[in-house]
């Protein structure tokens, strides 16, 4: 399946919706990539390479047929980062991600967003197993994983960032 921007899944929960990524979350995202705290997800980057950033996550529904959603607040459509499915060459298999903007850590955002991101991989497309994959030293995305039901699963080298631990999802059949 190819997905245009227009195609884009949208998703909504409780307090937030997922949608596909568009040119207006480029300044959010650059201001995200602009701080230490992306460092354990490529960043800090500098702009041109946040804009590259958005391409390759736009591009990756295209290329897959499912991606990585904008997560925005309901009530206001402020934009608090991006979660979803991400399997991109060179991954053991596909992944659960997530990363939100400082100011919208821990407010569990990101458990609400993936798990609805995990229910359409699921539910939508089928699938059986996720992973996520955690850096060492990213204790908050480690507690997220686990809050969603995810176990360690060993260790994954990534290209770039080097060793990770892989958390492996609940299949569906075992989530309540």
């Amino acid at each position: 399946m190819t997905y245009t921007p227009a195609d884009f899944p949208v998703i909504e929960t409780e307090r937030l919706i997922l949608r596909g990524p568009r040119v207006e979350d480029f300044e959010p995202l650059a201001a995200f990539y602009a701080t230490e705290h992306s460092r354990f997800v490529g960043g800090p980057l500098t702009p041109e390479l946040a804009w590259r950033m958005l391409a390759i996550e736009t591009g990756h529904w295209t290329l897959r047929g499912f991606g990585r959603w904008a997560i925005t607040r309901k009530d206001t459509g402020e934009w608090l980062g991006m979660t979803g499915l991400w399997h991109p060459e060179g991954f053991p298999e596909p992944e659960l991600g997530w990363d939100l903007a400082r100011h919208a850590t821990g407010q569990g955002y990101a458990t609400e967003a993936a798990t609805a991101a995990r229910a359409h991989a699921y539910d939508t497309l089928g699938w059986t197993t996720l992973i996520s994959l955690v850096a060492d030293g990213n204790d908050a995305s480690g507690r997220v994983a686990e809050r969603l039901g995810a176990r360690p699963d060993g260790r994954f080298t990534h290209e770039r960032f080097g060793p990770m631990n892989v958390w492996r999802h609940p299949a569906p059949k075992d989530l309540t």
